[in-house]
């Protein structure tokens, strides 16, 4: 059993609103099944209890009302896609005419009892009739295979422009979320089921082809039963046996037992016994407990614990889908299923009175039989199915609805009003930065990350933030750069409010690099060119951040240089291969256990140090904060040499200092050493507090922390 609660397996509809409590009684039944297995189902409205509403779906229904609006701007956006209402207007008119071709088929069998019955009054067949019947059916079957090819070339196009269409939209929510928005679980589920990922059709293609399918089976239904009227109007008994044959065909689809997948349910197990066994059986088929279970002689105290498990438990050890399908064998039939077994033979009975009162009319009726009782199955098929759809659409519409209110989704961080800076060049003599009582907890935390600290920076200066991991130090670059708002005091830049700045003006100010960089699954070209996408094409200035990041050297070693991706987004697919097949196109095969059952994935990642990545990552902060750029005025550093070594380190702060020309410039580190010897401002932190504050001179005079931890670390090379 999977850790955190019961285990949940299907059935689950995504769109239901409110929450499923295995412990409340009143909305959950619960049943032992067996020894081991306990279910847990929800209860059924009051809609459920209506003949045949769990297939009807009928309680799905209540939620279309509220799904309206967003359905009918999914219309108006369709409406803007290029040449998108021509191919749907095609699409319409061809489903059309098929939804007509079953009752034109069934007209045409209606005027082959025609001709049984003139066959059986005069003694002659009407040739000319039955030519004229039996190619007009081989006509219908040929429309109806070419109608539907070409219903296939028309849906192929219109899916491909709609799923685009939408996948812009799509791209635009994830790309513009803010980190708070983006990391609530919530917002993570809604995106989840707003753009399902797992389907090769968009939910709004199968939404229209799920509405316009809807009224042509609709239309189908109609069709035939007018047809069939029309045809056994005149038909002695016909009517009556139609009427049976119908009914035994509702009832056998309406009589088995509602899915399990068709309700919201869980299903878990307390049993001691069952759970060890489980455990046992895992432990044995995992390579990795063979080397204890060898070496500790465990092999006979788990044979005979397993074995005295499956005793105790007899026919129960088993899954729980295994126990389920015993369970209901074990249930009485339902009424429904017993009544319909008379009425399977009712309509036989009728046919052979008819046949003992009225011999001559034996072709005609046993004609007549096997038209009503195929036409009655595949009226019920059909109309199972018109239910089947109608539920299927109410689901659509509830996505369609989260689509739309997550592509409106509003971010947690609020635009400021007003422009940054007024004199753009002003950035060139850097920015200043002051944090007056500012406290911050992260999402879903009870601890603090800062508390009360207060400090200010000017212009142009170099501040270095020491403390341990956890301290602090990146938690402050964050709030610079709004990725997160403070919960009390305030932060201001160039003595302006940093909320009343408008975000995207202040982070196009900022060159940052966080300790968790990123690196993104495209070529080290494109990673380097993020820094500052205006100059994406410049391989000139790509070139010159590479040699100031330190990675030119071996990025120019790679067999591909600057086009090497660092992690291939196109995966390569393949099985089947022979054991001594070790690369393919040129990358690394990886045998795993999925071998031969569907396909494989190649290990396509580059291989890179840390330091190299780092490196990387330091080469798209310069790309964007070159001397000559006057857009930037701040540079935000977050352990920029955690994984260099220390020449690496060395030559790194020497770039830098180059770098900042008069900005002003902020870096967070646990290390000591020359950096903070240049520093014009020192904060030292430790459990989410500044506690001391000063240039390496007078923090050494202070003889603090700071004090005591540089002279420990000096005393190490001494």
């Amino acid at each position: 059993m999977p850790r955190g609660g019961p285990r949940r397996r299907g059935g689950i509809n995504t769109n239901r609103k409110g929450k499923f409590d295995p412990n409340d009684e009143k909305q959950v039944k619960h049943t032992k099944i067996g020894k081991v297995w306990e279910l847990y189902e929800e209860r059924q409205p009051e809609l459920a209890k209506i003949p045949f509403s769990s297939k009807l779906n009928l309680e799905r229904y209540l939620g279309l009302y509220d799904s309206l609006p967003s359905v009918w701007r999914m219309l108006k956006d369709i409406g803007s896609i290029r040449a998108c209402w021509l191919y749907l207007s095609l699409y319409l008119v061809v489903q059309l005419v098929l939804s007509l071709i079953p009752a034109v088929q069934l007209w045409y069998s209606g005027q082959l009892l025609k001709i049984v019955e003139i066959a059986v009054e005069q003694r002659t067949v009407n040739k000319r009739l039955l030519f004229l019947v039996a190619s007009s059916r081989v006509a219908c079957s040929i429309a109806d295979l070419i109608l539907r090819h070409i219903n296939t070339l028309i849906s192929r196009p219109l899916n491909t422009r709609i799923k685009q269409y939408y996948t812009v939209h799509m791209f635009s929510v994830l790309a513009r979320l803010d980190v708070p928005t983006y990391d609530d679980p919530l917002v993570q589920r809604q995106l989840e089921q707003a753009f399902p990922t797992n389907s090769r059709q968009s939910v709004i293609w199968r939404t229209v082809v799920g509405v316009i399918n809807m009224g042509s089976t609709a239309l189908m239904l109609v069709s035939q039963l007018f047809v069939l009227f029309s045809v056994l109007r005149n038909q002695q008994d016909g009517p009556l046996i139609a009427l049976l044959s119908f009914s035994h065909s509702l009832l056998s689809s309406g009589s088995d037992t509602q899915s399990l997948f068709t309700r919201v349910w869980a299903a878990t197990t307390h049993n001691a016994d069952f759970i060890k066994l489980s455990g046992l059986r895992k432990a044995v088929a995992d390579p990795a407990h063979r080397k204890e279970i060898v070496a500790g002689n465990m092999w006979e105290y788990m044979h005979s614990e397993y074995r005295r498990c499956i005793t105790t438990l007899g026919e129960d050890a088993a899954e729980f889908f295994d126990v389920y399908e015993m369970f209901n064998q074990k249930r009485f039939p339902s009424f429904a299923s017993i009544i319909q077994r008379p009425l399977q033979e009712l309509p036989q009975i009728v046919f052979t009175l008819r046949a003992v009162q009225h011999p001559a009319s034996i072709p005609l009726s046993l004609a007549s039989l096997n038209l009503i009782t195929t036409t009655a199955t595949l009226f019920s098929h059909t109309l199972l199915k018109l239910f089947e759809q109608t539920g299927s659409i109410s689901d659509n519409f509830a996505t369609i609805r989260k689509m739309y209110e997550a592509i409106n989704l509003a971010n947690r961080i609020p635009d400021g009003p007003f422009p940054y800076p007024e004199d753009q060049q002003s950035l060139q003599m850097g920015m200043s930065v002051e944090f007056r009582n500012v406290s911050f907890k992260y999402p879903e935390s009870k601890s603090y990350a800062l508390r009360n600290v207060s400090f200010k920076i000017a212009k142009g200066q170099l501040c270095v933030i020491l403390g341990q991991n956890g301290s602090g130090k990146s938690t402050i670059l964050k709030l610079i750069s709004r990725l997160y708002d403070p919960l009390e005091g305030q932060i201001f830049v160039d003595d302006q409010d940093i909320k009343t700045l408008k975000l995207a003006d202040l982070r196009r100010a900022l060159a940052i690099l966080f300790q968790d960089y990123t690196h993104f699954p495209l070529s080290i070209k494109e990673n380097i060119a993020l820094g500052d996408p205006g100059h994406s094409d410049d391989i000139d200035r790509i070139t010159q951040a590479a040699t100031l990041g330190g990675a030119s050297e071996f990025i120019e070693r790679l067999e591909e240089g600057y086009d090497t991706y660092l992690d291939r987004p196109v995966r390569d697919y393949y099985s089947g291969l022979p054991e001594g097949t070790m690369d393919l196109f040129g990358r690394a095969v990886s045998f795993g256990r999925i071998r031969g059952i569907g396909g494989m994935k190649s290990n396509e990642s580059t291989t890179l140090s840390g330091g190299q990545m780092q490196r990387i990552a330091l080469s798209r902060t310069f790309m964007r904060s070159s001397v000559s750029e006057p857009s930037v005025g701040l540079l935000l550093f977050d352990e920029p040499s955690a994984s260099l070594d220390p020449t690496a380190e060395h030559d790194l702060f020497e770039r830098l200092r180059l770098l900042r020309g008069q900005k002003t410039m902020i870096f967070s580190s646990h290390r000591f050493g020359n950096l903070t010897r240049n520093a014009d401002i020192i904060l030292y932190m430790h459990d989410s507090v500044i506690v001391e504050g000063g240039s390496h001179n007078e923090l050494l005079k202070a003889g603090g922390d700071y004090a005591r931890i540089w002279n420990l670390q000096a005393q190490a090379f001494l």
